[in-house]
C-alpha cells in the first residue's frame, strides 16, 4: 500500500500563554519542541496506523521568537517512509492577530519508528509525494538518512549513493 503526505497531515493550533514563556516573554524552546513532537507523532501514527516512537530529532531551526499571546500553528507531514521508519517534516507558523497573515517561524525534521505492542519495529506503507515541496523533501530525506547513518558509524561513506550523487 502506498500513501500520500496529505494523508498524514496534522495541524495543531494553540496559543502561547505566559506560563509557556521565558523571562523575555517568548515561548520556551523546549515547549515548542514538545508541541512539534506531539504533532509529528500523530503524523507518523496516521501514516503507519501503528504505535510510533521518536527515534531522533534530526533538525530544528529556531528562526524567530514566538511571543506570548501568539497563535501558533504546527503543520507536519511524512516526508519519506523507509522500512519501519518515517521522516516527518514540521513547519511552525504564527498568525498576526489583525491581518491573520501567517509567518513561518520554525521548522524541524523528526524520525519515528513504527512498532508493534512488544516494541519491535514493523513495516510502514510507502510514500508517494505529490507537490513540488513534497518531492523536494522526499528526495532530501534519503540524503539526510545516509548522512545520519555515516555520522553514527552505521554506514560507510562510500556506500552513500544519494549523497555521492550531489557531488558528482
Amino acid at each position: 500500500m502506498t500513501k500520500t503526505p496529505k494523508e498524514s497531515l496534522t495541524v495543531l493550533t494553540d496559543i502561547v500563554l505566559p506560563s509557556d514563556t521565558n523571562p523575555l516573554g517568548n515561548l520556551f524552546g523546549g515547549e515548542l519542541l514538545a508541541r512539534m513532537d506531539r504533532a509529528c507523532s500523530i503524523t507518523a501514527q496516521r501514516h503507519s496506523r501503528r504505535i510510533v516512537v521518536t527515534a531522533s530529532v534530526n533538525h530544528v531551526a529556531f528562526n524567530k521568537a514566538v511571543p506570548v499571546g501568539s497563535v501558533v500553528t504546527i503543520e507536519s507531514k511524512v516526508s519519506r517512509a523507509f522500512k519501519s521508519s518515517m521522516e516527518v517534516y514540521v513547519d511552525v507558523w504564527i498568525e498576526d492577530r489583525e491581518s491573520r497573515e501567517r509567518t513561518k517561524v520554525n521548522e524541524g525534521i523528526y524520525t519515528f519508528v513504527a512498532v508493534d505492542t512488544t516494541g519491535a519495529p514493523v513495516k510502514v506503507p510507502k510514500l508517494e509525494p505529490e507537490t513540488d515541496i513534497e518531492k523536494k523533501r522526499f528526495e532530501g530525506a534519503l540524503r539526510r538518512k545516509e548522512l545520519s547513518l555515516i555520522l553514527s558509524g552505521k554506514m560507510n561513506p562510500q556506500d552513500a549513493k544519494a549523497l555521492k550523487a550531489i557531488f558528482h
